[in-house]
């Protein structure tokens, strides 16, 4: 009699845990089948329930999702994210191996490319009307502002001198409706993917330093953090410099609740929410470093700043190819990289396609002093647009670990300037003009970023050391002048400039879009 009570006991400890698996099963299939049936969810859900898909009626034949794109310079973050659809990778084409000069912009590299890297990034287009479109009546004007700031990338630049779609797309960037969020999968540190409501896409990095902090003395450059006012900064001081190379990035604050948690279909990130002792509520997602409970993203109570970098074109449409930088660090304890023992490594590099001819050295060397002047020590790939081939300039994407460390200027970073001795006529004078007290550095620097909304996004010793750090840069190029004479480090780039040749072609893009 015991046996057989055993036995059924056993057969109904079996029937519970094959029902549970099953209203498992089906809690996690059914979001899935709702989305296939069209319906959505405007009920609203607390933290201890999966989301929903807030989608709108009828976005589902609108909005296609992107193949994300490269935007981090790491070799260990070029993938697509989690949370979208998986995309296969497409072969790595090497650019042009020769080089031919180009006015003011920066040839592409002739060593190699970094292998494997995925074609990501195929940016939306929208629908456009088709009716309008076989008409002829639509233009470039009424296009959303990321798609026009895509076209007006050109081989010299991201962006002429004064385009007025670069304020247009800041406002966007700081002010658009979030629609969807994901995380941008690899890398070292937690990066969101945001889709707004336009179809436009930017890269979130949030806020883990406070303004006052510095990077604390015992930490390799390679383990530090990457600060959203940083990225800020630099597309100012990029665009004070007259580069125009850096996308354009602004600050905002965003609702962790309403931005991030109630619109992402990333259930990695998702499960990341909490509610932390203080009642602030907080995430951490995934990443190699500083994704941990312990080193938490929390709100105030559930507002959190950020950056916003927006995406440039997609993968489709302008392949990116991504170079070695030859100064590039060891990123290594003990070891030391070969430019740091050998003082004649420059005269190799100057012997290297496509270094050897052209202006890509030159182009280097503008990024070195860019690099200094926010200490950022973090530069060991940089990218070029594929289709340019060596005749185009380089893009200085991933400045999140610059103005680390106001009070210690980093010598090293301008190694190449000193090793090379080499310059544009046209950063030289500019460089020169901004060290004039009526031009000062800190005064131009911090009028820009008066005007983003999360100023002040330095706070005043950061801007100091931009001035010291000028007179630093200055310092080195007089000594190259002193020892080689003018004509041999100042390369004349002013002349007259070559038809400029466009990206995009707001017809082709038409097109484009009208296929889909």
């Amino acid at each position: 009699m015991k046996m057989i009570l055993f036995r059924k006991f056993r057969v109904l400890i079996l029937m519970v845990f094959l029902i549970a698996c099953s209203m498992h099963i089906m809690i996690d299939l059914l979001p899935r089948l709702e989305r296939r049936a069209g319906g959505s969810c405007s009920c609203p859900h607390g933290p201890s329930e999966e989301p929903r898909d807030r989608a709108e009626p009828g976005r589902s034949s609108k909005h296609t999702l992107r193949i994300l794109q490269d935007f981090s310079n790491e070799p260990s973050s070029n993938l697509t994210s989690h949370s979208l659809e998986e995309r296969p990778e497409a072969a790595h084409r090497p650019g042009p191996a020769g080089q031919s000069r180009g006015s003011r912009g920066s040839p592409g590299q002739g060593s190699n490319p970094r292998p494997g890297a995925p074609a990501q990034g195929a940016a939306f287009t929208p629908s456009l009307d088709e009716d309008k479109a076989r008409a002829g009546e639509l233009s470039a004007d009424s296009y959303p502002n990321w798609l026009r700031f895509h076209i007006g990338i050109n081989r010299f630049e991201l962006y002429s001198r004064h385009n007025p779609v670069i304020d247009a797309m800041l406002a966007d960037l700081a002010a658009q409706r979030i629609t969807s969020v994901a995380m941008k999968s690899g890398g070292t540190q937690l990066k969101l993917i945001m889709t707004f409501h336009n179809y436009g896409q930017a890269l979130f990095k949030p806020m883990k330093q406070t303004r006052e902090q510095e990077t604390p003395p015992d930490f390799f450059y390679f383990s530090d953090f990457e600060r959203h006012n940083a990225e800020i900064a630099a597309y100012h001081l990029d665009r004070i410099l007259d580069f125009r190379r850096v996308p354009p990035v602004a600050g905002r604050l965003v609702n962790m609740t309403k931005e991030i948690r109630d619109v992402t279909r990333d259930k990695k990130l998702w499960r990341t929410f909490f509610i932390s002792p203080a009642n602030n509520i907080c995430f951490y997602g995934e990443c190699s470093y500083y994704c941990s409970t312990e080193h938490a993203l929390c709100g105030r109570p559930d507002q959190i700043e950020g950056s916003l970098a927006a995406f440039l074109p997609d993968l489709a449409l302008a392949k990116r190819k991504t170079w070695r930088n030859p100064w590039r660090r060891s990123y290594h304890k003990r070891k030391k990289a070969e430019w740091e023992v050998d003082p004649d490594y420059c005269e190799e590099v100057k012997q290297t396609p496509p270094y050897d001819s052209g202006f890509r050295l030159l182009d280097v060397m503008d990024m070195t002093i860019f690099d200094f002047l926010m200490g950022n020590m973090d530069r060991h790939h940089y990218e070029t647009f594929e289709k340019f081939g060596n005749e185009t300039f380089i893009i200085h994407l991933d400045n999140g670990r610059g103005f680390g460390k106001h009070s210690h200027d980093e010598l090293s970073i301008l190694v190449p300037l000193s090793q090379c001795c080499r310059v544009k006529k046209s950063t030289h004078l500019r460089l020169q003009l901004l060290a004039r007290e009526e031009f000062r550095l800190s005064v131009l620097m911090e009028e820009s970023l008066r005007r983003d909304r999360l100023a002040p996004v330095l706070i005043r010793p950061h801007l100091e050391a931009l001035d010291r750090r000028l007179r630093l840069v200055l310092s080195v190029l007089a000594d190259c002048i002193e020892k080689d004479g003018y004509s041999s480090v100042v390369e004349d780039d002013m002349g007259p400039a070559p038809e400029t040749a466009h990206f995009v072609n707001p017809a082709h893009t038409s097109r484009r879009a009208q296929k889909r």
